[in-house]
């Protein structure tokens, strides 16, 4: 049977755990555009406090508290941090979750990750732009992708088609 060098085994264990403490929006601001790569106080003077704390750090808003929850308007949901767009409102569904869904994003607009705060492995999806944490993907979402994207409403701000 073979063995792991011991150094080597500890150096895995300690690179699995240091990206489970280490803070995700960090993360993500390193593959972001270096134009949006601000400093916590430049973020906190551009957000509110609950979008700093769910954009910034990963917090999660209370289900069904997005008035963004009942948009039905045609147009675009876009990063509240960036103004990026982000998801057409064509493919917004109501998933019943709280929170607004859809089933595809615009080509390009975000990047994703594995996120284990939780013990179970999810798909966390940031803003590509910003780096701003959106919310998390799942595969029971409608037709054609099988996919949710369940977003945190106050991530978003909703530019209606003119």
């Amino acid at each position: 049977m073979a063995q792991w060098p011991r150094r080597s085994l500890l150096q895995a264990a300690a690179a699995v755990f240091g990206s489970l403490f280490r803070p995700k929006a960090a993360l993500a601001a390193s593959a972001a555009d270096p134009a949006w790569q601000l400093s916590d106080q430049q973020w906190r003077e551009r957000l509110s406090p609950e979008a700093f704390r769910v954009l910034r750090q990963e917090g999660t808003e209370p289900p069904f508290s997005s008035p963004l929850n009942n948009e039905k308007r045609p147009g675009t949901f876009v990063c509240a941090g960036c103004q990026q767009p982000l998801f057409a409102s064509s493919t917004k569904f109501d998933s019943g979750t709280g929170w607004p869904s859809f089933w595809q994003p615009l080509p390009d607009a975000i990047d994703t990750q594995v996120d284990f705060r939780l013990i179970i492995p999810r798909t966390e999806y940031h803003c590509r732009r910003c780096g701003g944490h959106q919310g998390h993907v799942f595969n029971d979402g409608p037709r054609p992708t099988g996919q949710r994207y369940c977003n945190n409403g106050v991530a978003l701000a909703f530019v209606p088609d003119a």
